[in-house]
């Protein structure tokens, strides 16, 4: 049986009955004092995330930018933490590419085969032929930026272009690819669109932003996202990482806590 991508995420969410994700965004200003503020105590302060974390969530997201900042060092804590997380969850490389056919398939190559990534978030900006490059081996998926949950997703996600706003372009592209490996991000500030986007592709697997510090409701978005057996995966970066004094205990506490939340809406 051909092992993809989608069935990795499934087995991930089913074995666990959870659907957190845990965005990895490091920084320098917040990490706690008794870790040092180098390129090491990032990779210490990460592996204490993933060390008391990994039974409670499905994945752990990679904002590429926080560690792209260091440099060729930052590539290096990037695949070191890739491959310490390894087959505990699966991981998305959040870089948000999308180039010209050629170009993404490099950026494929590297995300999938050199740092080990097993999905990547994707800007859908310049069309299919700049998504499609990541979807040709089967064992990797794809997360396109739908509706996103900044303010700014107002300025052109939400423009009427003709009579319908333009992410439902975006929607439309992606559902034509009838392909279970391409998901869609979807922000958890969108109660009205997320209810329209699920009725409008009810098998697609979401990544689900704005939970925490931008006031997305938790309750609703694991029961859109996670409809009639789809999948909505929830993604909490800086409540997690940052809870408190983040100390392990703070951190395994603030996850057990959305473990628990999500499974409640989920069985409830």
């Amino acid at each position: 049986m051909e092992n993809t991508f989608h069935k990795l995420l499934s087995k991930q969410c089913e074995s666990k009955n959870s659907r957190l994700c845990i965005g990895l965004d490091i920084d320098y200003e917040l990490l706690p004092p008794n870790f040092n503020k180098s390129i090491e105590g990032l990779f210490d302060f990460l592996k204490m995330i993933i060390d008391s974390t990994n039974e409670l969530c499905v994945s752990y997201k990679l904002n590429m930018g926080f560690f792209e900042q260091f440099g060729y060092k930052g590539y290096q804590l990037m695949e070191k933490t890739v491959e310490y997380i390894d087959n505990k969850c699966f991981t998305i490389a959040d870089g948000k590419r999308g180039d010209i056919g050629n170009s993404s398939k490099k950026y494929a190559q590297s995300i999938f085969n050199l740092i080990g990534f097993n999905s990547a978030t994707i800007s859908p900006y310049m069309g299919i032929d700049s998504i499609t490059p990541f979807l040709e081996d089967s064992k990797f998926g794809v997360f396109v930026l739908c509706l996103t949950s900044n303010k700014g997703a107002n300025d052109l996600q939400k423009k009427i272009v003709g009579s319908k706003p333009l992410f439902t372009s975006v929607l439309d592209m992606i559902n034509s690819l009838e392909d279970s490996n391409a998901g869609i991000v979807v922000g958890a500030t969108q109660e009205e669109e997320m209810r329209m986007i699920r009725e409008n592709s009810p098998k697609t697997s979401w990544l689900i932003p704005g939970i925490g510090k931008q006031g997305g409701n938790l309750e609703m978005s694991v029961n859109i996202g996670n409809k009639d057996g789809a999948y909505g995966i929830i993604n909490v970066s800086r409540d997690i990482l940052y809870y408190k004094k983040s100390t392990q205990e703070n951190i395994y506490e603030r996850t057990m806590y959305y473990h628990n939340e999500i499974k409640r809406f989920l069985n409830g």
